[in-house]
Order: C-alpha cells, then structure tokens, then sequence
C-alpha cells in the first residue's frame, strides 16, 4: 500500500474501534512499526487522529460550546497557573490582545496593576473587570455578541482587532490537536485569524483537558503561534510534538 492507502486504512479501522495499538496495526497493515507511527504522526498533524500511549485514537468531537458561566468553574487551579504563566511574559508598555475566554479572564486579573498596558479584548467578562479594577487603557472590539460566552464574533469583530498592532496575543480555544485549534462555531475563526495576524508574538493559552479534541470549523495551526502555555496534565509526547513544530512550551505549575 501507498501512504495514503495505509492512512485510509487506519481510519477504517478506528471508525469501528475507539483505540488501536500500534502493533495491531503493524500486524494488519503488513508494515513495520516505523510506517506505522509516520502514517499516524501525519494523520495527527491534519488533526484526524491523536497518539495514544503505544496506540491511536479519533479525537473527541465538541458540537457546541460550554457558557461562560459553566467553564468558570472547570480546571480553575490550573487556568490560574496558566494565567500567572501568561502574565508574566507581557513586556512593559505592550498593547496585548486577550480572546475571549476564563484562562484569559485570569491573566486579566495578573495584569489589572499594569498602567502601562493597551489591553483589546471581545470578551465583555474581561472588560467589565478591567474597566472596575485596573488604569490600562482598555478597548473591547465590539461586534456580534455571543450571549453564552460573553463575547464579541464574527467579522465586525475581527475588522475592530485589525485595527490594532499587538505586541502579543493571547489565544484560547475550546478544543485543539496536534493539528491546530478548532471550534464548533463559524463565527469565531475571523476573530482568532485577525489577532495572529496583527501580532509580533502569538501565544496559545490552554488547560490540556481540551487536548484531543475537535469542532466542525479549523481555526488555526498550532505553528502561528510562538508559544503555548498549558498546565502539567499534559503527556510529554504531546510537549516534544509541538517543539518538533518549532513552537515553545511552557508547563505552569
């Protein structure tokens, strides 16, 4: 079989197994293990399957969004981490995006002390606590609003964002892979794409329990961005995957 045959087949197989172990598939495939893995690593960067220890896997599907109100209360330790992570990285005087999120919301609360900060956010959740608790200048793009996430999409939004240069962005998303970030909403990737765009540093900010995920819409490769920042629940083969990409990691704690 050609590469492509092989990868045919493998999906074929996970279609009716929810896991399949590496030497399952050497076995049916008729091919060494190393075929095996570089058929499943190129399968993993177009975001159609996801390592397992010694296996692989079709990743997990998200057909709608959690509400803001709900993902507040997931993983908050480590989105603190995360958000105390992100922080830190913020140079003075920066004009910083924050996307519309709970892990952004807390590098919001570590930045509320920094006057010297431009901060441009689609987040009305952000933006309410920044305008109550800090002196940065503070912008929010305005645009469609999304009631259960308390945010701004859609292209008006992303046309307010490119109006801005950003000395970094800071990117969330409700599921993501090897292959990039996803969503299950159309509407969010104008927005997203607008502040990579328009920033020197790009930063993907997530918890790993969103790992091995997928919505209907790609949003983004994992390698616009210079850095991700996630926290320590993370496997190590997921780590040494996006630093093969050329892509920092930081694991907070």
């Amino acid at each position: 079989m050609i590469p492509a045959e092989r990868q045919h087949f493998i999906l074929g197989c996970l279609a009716d197994r929810d896991v399949m172990s590496i030497a399952e598939l050497t076995d049916r495939l008729g091919v060494s293990h190393m075929t095996v893995r570089r058929d499943i690593q190129q399968l993993e960067r177009t975001g159609r399957v996801m390592s397992v220890t010694g296996g692989v896997k079709l990743p997990e599907r998200i057909d709608y969004e959690p509400s803001h109100l709900v993902k507040a209360g997931i993983r908050a330790e480590q989105k603190e981490v995360i958000g105390r992570a992100a922080a830190a990285m913020v140079p003075p005087n920066a004009v910083v995006y924050l996307d519309a999120g709970t892990t952004t919301l807390e590098i919001a609360h570590r930045l509320a002390d920094r006057g010297d900060l431009t901060v441009v956010t689609n987040d009305f959740v952000i933006a309410a606590y920044l305008s109550a608790n800090s002196r940065c200048a503070l912008y929010h793009t305005g645009g469609l609003v999304e009631r259960e996430n308390q945010s701004c999409v859609g292209d008006a939004t992303a046309e307010a964002i490119a109006r801005f240069n950003f000395d970094v962005a800071f990117i969330s998303a409700s599921s993501w892979v090897i292959g990039g970030i996803s969503s299950p909403s159309e509407l969010k990737r104008p927005v997203k794409r607008a502040a990579v765009r328009n920033a020197r540093k790009n930063v993907f900010v997530t918890d790993a329990s969103k790992y091995g995920v997928v919505g209907a819409f790609n949003i983004l490769g994992l390698d616009v961005f210079d850095t991700v920042i996630t926290d320590d629940s993370i496997e190590a083969s997921v780590v040494a995957a996006i630093e093969h990409m050329g892509v920092e990691v930081i694991v907070a704690r």
